[in-house]
């Protein structure tokens, strides 16, 4: 059973321990804003995609998922640093299920990778991505259940992991190539066929193009399929995270 009060506590636990640490929140913005502004004006001369909209406009959904990726998937390390330092024994010998544990350490993922999603979201006017309530109101949304699932994925393979040094290694062998091969930083007409299957097969493709669909209107997918992926992989995700970390912490 899901103890919800126990959830609120270790998500709380999260966002405490994030927002003390003051170069964790600079880096996770940075860095995406590096990306968006160098990435954006670098290859704009080359870019030809849909009229009227520029390489950074374009660009911008993308380096919005991906700074979700990127936190949700940090995020997860906590669980080696509980483990390390014995306060994930504390957590697993108290009166509470480990779906609530996990649910707890996904929700704080969640929430960590939407604030920094959301700061990168608010460059949209500066680059000429006019936002309207409503549109913000709908990449909240989106963001949400992004997280959720890259949350729940980095949960099922920090729950393996021992070591930090291997976490950091898994970790940039799946980020980079979930990332390039979402879509988020080309168009996908034009593709090779093989590069085309890749980037449809990556659940995360269809995050950015339902972002990407909110913020521009360019989405090739409707939004019924793109949600109804993203939340099966979530689902996924989320039970074999509570089935790993079952499994890992016996």
């Amino acid at each position: 059973m899901i103890d919800f009060q126990a959830v609120y506590v270790i998500w709380l636990r999260e966002m405490k321990r994030f927002f003390r640490d003051k170069s964790q929140i600079l880096i996770g913005s940075v860095r995406p804003v590096t990306w968006l502004f160098f990435m954006g004006y670098g290859l704009g001369p080359s870019f030809h995609g849909a009229p009227g909209t520029g390489y950074t406009q374009f660009v911008l959904p993308g380096i919005t998922i991906m700074a979700l990726l990127f936190t949700a998937i940090q995020s997860a390390i906590s669980i080696i640093w509980d483990r390390e330092f014995g306060f994930l024994k504390e957590m697993l010998v108290a009166p509470i299920s480990r779906t609530s544990i996990v649910l707890g350490k996904a929700c704080g993922g969640t929430t960590l990778s939407v604030v920094e999603g959301f700061i990168v979201l608010l460059l949209g006017p500066v680059i000429g991505v006019h936002l309207r309530p409503a549109q913000l109101l709908e990449c909240l949304g989106i963001m949400t259940i992004t997280a959720f699932s890259l949350s729940a994925l980095g949960i099922t393979i920090a729950s393996r992991m021992k070591s930090f040094e291997g976490f950091g290694a898994i970790m940039n062998f799946l980020v980079m190539p979930l990332f390039l091969l979402s879509g988020a930083l080309f168009p996908l007409k034009g593709l090779p066929g093989w590069l085309y299957v890749l980037v449809r097969l990556n659940p995360l493709s269809y995050g950015v193009d339902l972002m990407r669909g909110a913020l521009l209107g360019l989405n090739r997918n409707s939004n019924l399929t793109n949600v109804g992926i993203i939340l099966g992989f979530g689902l996924v995700m989320i039970a074999s995270a509570v089935w790993q970390f079952n499994r890992t912490e016996s």
